[in-house]
């Protein structure tokens, strides 16, 4: 097929914080140095920050260095942190507030913002346009350029106007190549190009086996006499079974509205286990619903979480390219923060790929200087000295883990002399639903709890019906064959989206059913199937979730 081709000196995959961060240091840079630069953004959302899900609080360490004077240039940094509470709920309706002291100090959020990430994104977009970088928007990579040395050269946009059949349709548009020096893949979590680039250069060798969460979050508008910004609100425990980890959160933004979500990690062993209905369960406690009740749910969304951190972190280098961000993993889970942490590594990306082509490097190479700086950064610093963090409430439980952590973080300052590892994949952990005790869900009552589909449509997702579908099943009799007997499908429930149902065909015969126009490019289906048989791929170009203020 014959393509349009376009040459840039960078090329930035994705346009999250990690991306943009990399495009306006490199452009930063050069026109410091006086140098031209083309750098290119591409985004498979319909707009920046369409496809951007987060809390968020945010510590603004990294947006202080790259753009100081952010307040005068009226970055979405509003609401500071006023008072943050931890509570462990026992029960339905008991829980317990922790005192200051007992909570570990990577949960302590002095200094730092309530925000909408998405917002964020969308103003580091409109930075990054301002220094003349190419921002393409409804552009999805959806495969790599590799040259005859088996080097990153750039990417190919998806195709347009392919019909569910696989055939052209009379709207078609091929997708572009996209070429480059250097290409840096900042897709976000589970991005599809970066799994395929860790498979193909063994980035993660020697590496603990990378860990996630699914997290799911509603904004509400809530009762202005209820509303206190600032407020930050944690906690853990129920409804979440003694043996799954995970925790909540409720944030006090501005204009009367709170961020409320929960993060179930995904090495919870019971297939019968639905993280969409633990947390709709999980608004009815009275905590949260203090807060809740009486006001009105505006918008929904769900994106996994890259949360194995220092142990799991692959190598970030390979001829042509760099892994940044959550593509890469470099969340602290311990701080339930990734944006800065993202954001440093796009911008020391940024000053090792300007560093080589201010040198006359005509691109191709592997950018060990890279791998240096990112080590002698203070974001490796701090992924480091909470490396024990994940592994200590996997190996040990919310209670021991909890105390380990704590006695960790507050007393050896994260430089306690062992590290702990936790090596089976987040999938592996599912267990036969013959050992499983099946879990009844309540009803929603459509006031404080609600159903897949309500939700999803507050998601604003939005998909071209006739296209291939973009859950991709490696062996498609393998759901109903081998999945249902065994774990009763647990895509079923771990979808936060409803894509994915077991329906009758005819009389007495399951069918395995996807709905992929109800996809919110979570991932958790490509992370958690027990048998890795779905492989998620971009969709035509712009389909998807569209959150606002999210």
């Amino acid at each position: 097929m014959e393509r349009d081709s376009m040459d840039f000196d960078v090329l930035i995959v994705g346009a999250g914080v990690a991306g943009l961060s990399a495009a306006i240091r490199l452009k930063q840079q050069a026109n410091e140095a006086g140098q031209e630069l083309e750098v290119c953004v591409v985004e498979k959302g319909s707009e920046v920050g369409a496809h951007i899900l987060s809390g968020a609080v945010i510590e603004p360490r990294a947006l202080n260095e790259l753009i100081p004077d952010w307040k005068e240039k009226g970055a979405p940094l509003k609401t500071q942190v006023t008072e943050d509470q931890v509570f462990l709920f026992r029960s339905e309706t008991k829980a317990s507030k922790l005192p200051n002291f007992a909570v570990p100090k990577t949960m302590h959020n002095d200094g730092n913002y309530i925000i909408s990430l998405g917002n964020l994104t969308r103003w580091l977009g409109e930075q990054a346009e301002e220094l003349d970088v190419n921002v393409f928007p409804g552009f999805p990579a959806a495969s790599i350029i590799y040259g005859e040395q088996g080097e990153v050269q750039g990417v190919i946009t998806g195709d347009m106007g392919i019909g569910a059949d696989g055939q052209q349709k009379d709207s078609f548009t091929p997708g572009m190549e996209l070429r480059a020096k250097y290409t840096l893949f900042a897709e976000g979590v589970h991005g599809h190009l970066g799994k395929q680039l860790i498979a193909n250069y063994k980035l993660s060798e020697g590496k603990d086996a990378q860990h996630y969460g699914i997290g799911i979050k509603e904004l509400w508008e809530i009762d202005p006499a209820k509303h206190q910004p600032g407020l930050v609100v944690h906690g853990s425990g129920w409804p979440l079974p003694k043996d799954t980890g995970g925790g909540f959160f409720l944030y006090h933004d501005q204009d009367n509205q709170v961020e409320v979500g929960l993060i179930v990690d995904l090495s919870y062993s019971n297939p019968y286990l639905s993280p969409f209905d633990e947390f709709q369960r999980m608004k009815h406690h009275p905590v949260l619903k203090q807060y809740l009740e009486g006001g009105k749910r505006i918008s929904y969304g769900a994106r996994a979480i890259t949360k194995g951190g220092y142990n799991c972190l692959p190598k970030m280098t390979f001829p042509g390219g760099l892994l940044i961000g959550c593509d890469a993993g470099t969340l602290n889970f311990a701080k339930i923060k990734g944006v800065h942490t993202a954001m440093k590594s796009g911008m020391v990306a940024a000053e090792s790929v300007f560093e080589a082509i201010k040198a006359g490097d005509e691109g191709g190479k592997e950018l060990t200087s890279y791998t240096e700086k990112w080590e002698a950064s203070w974001a490796n610093a701090e992924l480091k000295s909470c490396r024990n963090f994940g592994p200590a409430m996997h190996k040990y439980g919310t209670f021991l883990g909890g105390a380990f952590n704590y006695i960790d973080q507050n007393i050896f300052g994260g430089k306690m002399p062992i590290t702990l590892h936790d090596t089976t994949p987040d999938y592996a952990m599912m267990k036969p639903a013959s050992e499983c005790e099946k879990i009844d869900y309540p009803k929603p009552d459509g006031v404080l709890s609600f159903d897949k589909l309500s939700s999803v449509y507050l998601s604003s997702a939005v998909h071209e019906e006739d296209q291939p579908v973009h859950l991709r099943l490696a062996d498609p009799d393998l759901p109903i064959r081998d999945n249902l007997p065994k774990y009763d499908e647990p895509a079923q429930r771990y979808c936060p989206a409803g894509v994915y149902e077991v329906v009758e065909d005819e009389p007495g015969k399951p069918k395995f059913q996807i709905n992929f126009s109800n996809c919110v490019h979570c991932k958790t289906c490509d992370i958690k199937d027990p048998a890795q048989n779905i492989t998620w791929v971009t969709p035509e170009g712009g389909g998807g979730p569209n959150y606002p203020n999210m």
